[in-house]
């Protein structure tokens, strides 16, 4: 693999003549630029583009930004994975196979992006809008040649990948749970993290951690607060709590329609939710990392 700083260098327009000692000066400069790009792709293990197909550039946007988790909504067209909110909005070539599963291959194999930090992950969390059975089986079908990059599920236990894909939405459930062997797990509800047993007992009729590896939930049905003011002691309490239980449970945590504003990611952050739902990707990029907000009023919360 041809270095990073050789390629900056190769692409320079040198003059004529330059010797190859003024070349070499010119180098700590482009090591420097190299090492300040890579802060910069930093990725953001909490950051999650909430219907990210909607961005001008789906998911690139957000891996440029150090994302580490998107959101794609799918729909069954002529067997294939159609991407869009709504079928009005389904455009041919718009597939999960031609904005996310392609992009991110070539980015893992290429260890470009936050994917040049040989640790980040990234969870690609479809949402299922409808015929959820023959969408299991086409996802199959689809992501198989992806297997090199992607995280397996067995029972002899979990090989995590760069990609984790999580089904969402109408979720093939008892399809899901009988195949032995799968390139995808489940996103649960709260009854699968209230109801589930605790972390090291059998679980019996509750969904495995290995199947839901990730439980979400609508943050209207269970918090009032907005983002206005200070959010109520015994609503933080609350969340808190469902963190806590999440966690205990070795599962991941996000809330959807999550008022879009830096007060509530903040409570997020420090609650220890695991994934921040946002429509505006630079400017929780920029919150999460402690820089100056770009300008523009992010909304007041995200839609289903």
């Amino acid at each position: 693999m041809i270095p990073s700083w050789f390629r900056h260098l190769r692409a320079l327009r040198v003059p004529a003549g330059l010797s190859g000692w003024a070349l070499l000066s010119l180098l700590p400069g482009i090591l420097a630029a190299e090492a300040e790009s890579g802060a910069a792709l930093r990725p953001l293990p909490q950051a999650h583009s909430h219907n990210d197909y909607e961005q001008k550039r789906p998911l690139l946007e957000a891996l440029d930004h150090g994302f580490c988790s998107v959101e794609a909504d799918v729909f069954l067209v002529e067997g294939s994975l159609w991407v869009a909110h709504d079928r009005k909005d389904l455009r041919p070539g718009r597939t999960l196979k031609s904005l996310y599963l392609d992009p991110l291959a070539e980015r893992v194999r290429n260890r470009t992006g936050i994917f040049a930090d040989p640790k980040a992950r990234l969870m690609l969390l479809v949402d299922v809008k409808g015929q959820g059975a023959q969408v299991y089986e086409r996802l199959k079908t689809e992501l198989a040649p992806y297997a090199p990059m992607l995280t397996r599920f067995r029972d002899s236990g979990v090989v995590t990948g760069a990609v984790t894909v999580v089904l969402s939405g109408d979720r093939a459930w008892d399809l899901a749970r009988a195949d032995r062997d799968r390139w995808c797990a489940l996103d649960g509800r709260m009854s699968d993290l209230t109801n589930a047993a605790p972390a090291g007992v059998a679980a019996g009729g509750n969904a495995p951690v290995a199947l839901v590896p990730l439980v979400s939930e609508s943050w209207r049905a269970l918090f009032r607060w907005d983002g206005d003011g200070e959010m109520p002691a015994p609503e933080k309490a609350r969340l808190q709590g469902l963190v806590s239980l999440a966690h205990a449970q070795g599962r991941k945590i996000r809330f959807w329609a999550l008022p879009d504003r830096p007060a509530a990611w903040k409570v997020c952050q420090e609650a220890g939710v695991d994934l921040i739902n946002t429509d505006k990707i630079p400017v929780l990029a920029a919150f999460l990392r402690g820089e100056p907000l770009p300008p523009g009023k992010p909304p007041i919360a995200d839609e289903n």
